[in-house]
């Protein structure tokens, strides 16, 4: 499989683990009215991602690559910033948004490789993906008014 498609993989792979974290730290830190709505759906959010992570790692090695596995190449290698510090639920709902447009913009990136490769594999995954993330991220626009 092309290497260049594996590179991608990771790429993707490390976006989705400062996504994850992003989550997570949303989830602890929200504050404010509207709590219990915004901690349920950001632990949604989470848990959703750590299988995501586990797939797309999979998949790396499925193809012949070697996954991306420390924590300092995932922050070296993300087109996502870490957030920290933030409470705010507005705030958190736009993190989440910029997060989720990366991943989608990076899912089908890695989508146009495979089917340059011939990886339908590959391809449904990322399809299933962005699927699912683009109807995610029309819920949090419409929930910021957009």
């Amino acid at each position: 499989m092309s290497s260049k498609l594996i590179t991608e993989l990771n790429q993707l792979l490390s976006d989705f683990h400062v996504y994850y974290q992003n989550a997570r730290g949303a989830h602890w830190n929200i504050k404010g009215p509207r709590f219990f709505e915004l901690h349920v759906k950001f632990e949604e959010l989470y848990t959703e991602a750590l299988t995501n992570i586990d797939d797309i790692a999979e998949r790396i090695l499925t193809i012949g690559g070697r996954p991306h596995h420390a924590l300092e190449t995932y922050l070296e290698h993300s087109n996502i910033k870490s957030v920290k510090d933030e409470s705010k639920d507005e705030a958190l709902v736009r993190m989440i948004v910029n997060n989720l447009t990366t991943l989608i913009s990076q899912e089908n990136k890695v989508k146009e490789m495979a089917v340059d490769a011939g990886d339908n594999e590959t391809e449904d995954m990322m399809i299933g993906l962005v699927n699912g993330q683009e109807k995610t991220l029309w819920m949090f626009n419409s929930w910021l008014g957009k």
